[in-house]
């Protein structure tokens, strides 16, 4: 199974890109963020057209969303008060998404987040949208410190670089939003619920790792300045499992890109 997770930065605008990701990579199961259209205006159509017959989406005007397309049969987790998709920090934002993947070795549970940016400022008095990244990966860790992972896979644009080779610089980056102390310790107790982090089982700590390059970068590739932001990680039962990464740098190139590149993952399962 290849699990392929992006942050598409509107679904509508880059739908050619998306026929061109399914065509270099061929994945089983799709999982997009920052989708920005809502339910309504959502292309009923694309998944089918591109070969995902098994869609779920949840969107919003102009901001966030996110959407999972599968060739498996999927069903979502019946949203239920302990279940489901949570109405994370009661605000309705639709960053979550939830299903069960029908797989032949049985079901597999996927989340696709789209955690809050954060803003500029690194200080939850000063910056409401710092406060609520901290909040929410606060309230995702208690969670899934409840329904302990199994069989379980969650991807998503996480929106913050833990790691020293997460980032181009962490000693100029180490006080900007996303790769911040607050954040790295909240995103390791979210780990620390059941999780780890296939990407870098494949690629050592001590290696640089990015997915995402700002636009305000001309000649991103001579610069290099990147982030690693779009993150795996899989209940620790599936580590067996995983056979493959591969970010596909080569997306960051084409017209009219994403700042994010596809991020995939193949499992034997």
């Amino acid at each position: 199974m290849r699990i392929v997770t992006w942050n598409i930065n509107s679904l509508r605008l880059r739908l050619p890109l998306l026929e061109r990701l399914v065509g270099e990579l061929s994945p089983d199961v799709i999982c997009l963020q920052e989708t920005k259209v809502p339910d309504e205006f959502f292309p009923e159509d694309a998944p089918a057209r591109l070969g995902y017959p098994h869609y779920l989406r949840r969107g919003m005007k102009s901001y966030n969303g996110v959407a999972i397309f599968s060739r498996l049969p999927i069903s979502a987790i019946p949203d239920v008060p302990d279940r489901g998709a949570p109405d994370w920090c009661l605000k309705n934002d639709r960053r979550h998404v939830s299903a069960v993947i029908h797989a032949p070795s049985g079901p597999i549970e996927l989340h696709d987040f789209y955690v809050p940016a954060g803003g500029d400022i690194p200080d939850p008095v000063e910056n409401p949208k710092y406060a609520h990244k901290l909040a929410f990966v606060e309230e995702a860790t208690r969670y899934f410190a409840t329904h302990r992972p199994r069989r379980c896979i969650l991807v998503g644009d996480l929106n913050i670089a833990p790691l020293e080779h997460d980032v181009w610089s962490h000693k100029q980056l180490k006080d900007v939003v996303s790769h911040t102390q607050p954040e790295i310790e909240r995103m390791k107790a979210w780990l620390d619920t059941g999780f780890v982090d296939a990407m870098r089982t494949f690629v050592a700590a001590d290696q640089k790792l990015y997915t995402w390059w700002s636009y305000r970068n001309r000649d991103w590739r001579l610069s290099n300045r990147g982030r690693r932001l779009d993150h795996v990680w899989v209940s620790a039962d599936l580590v067996p499992s995983l056979r493959q990464l591969i970010i596909h740098e080569s997306a960051r190139d084409w017209p009219g890109p994403s700042d994010h590149v596809p991020v995939a993952m193949d499992l034997e399962l």
